[in-house]
């Protein structure tokens, strides 16, 4: 399960309209309990990407940086979100292609025409190959 509050779920889907119609994307940061992992941060980064119409890439010195702030802290780069312009908020071919570390989760926000939709949580499956499903919470933390 991923929990995240409510505040950062806009800051995404507003990313997501701001970006429209290309990709935005970001990382998420926060830390493992058990099983769940609590998002408390987000942090945009440009897309990078050739294509971002239809693809995403995120600038790898926000990561690295992000990483040597975070060290210590017990709280990591859990994960990464995007934006699917005019598509569903479901993993692509193109995801896929590039889900190469395990643990990450992936956050995808619909927008249709310009239109918030569904914003999703998944994590690649073991063998690369596809995408799971995860309960996503967007709660209000006590």
């Amino acid at each position: 399960m991923i929990r995240l509050a409510p505040a950062l779920a806009r800051r995404i889907r507003d990313a997501a309209l701001a970006a429209y119609p290309r990709e935005c994307c970001g990382l998420l940061i926060g830390r493992r309990e058990g099983e769940a992992l609590v998002v408390d941060a987000v942090a945009e980064s440009e897309n990078l990407s050739g294509r971002p119409h239809d693809s995403f890439e995120i600038d790898m010195r926000l990561r690295l940086r992000l990483q040597k702030e975070l060290r210590g802290t017990g709280r990591e780069v859990v994960g990464h979100y995007h934006s699917h312009p005019d598509a569903p908020a479901e993993p692509s071919r193109r995801d896929i292609e590039q889900a190469w570390e395990q643990d990450m989760v992936w956050l995808i926000q619909g927008i249709d025409h310009g239109t918030p939709g569904r914003l999703n949580a998944f994590r690649p499956d073991p063998a690369g190959k596809a995408f799971r499903q995860v309960d996503l919470l967007v709660e209000i933390s006590g």
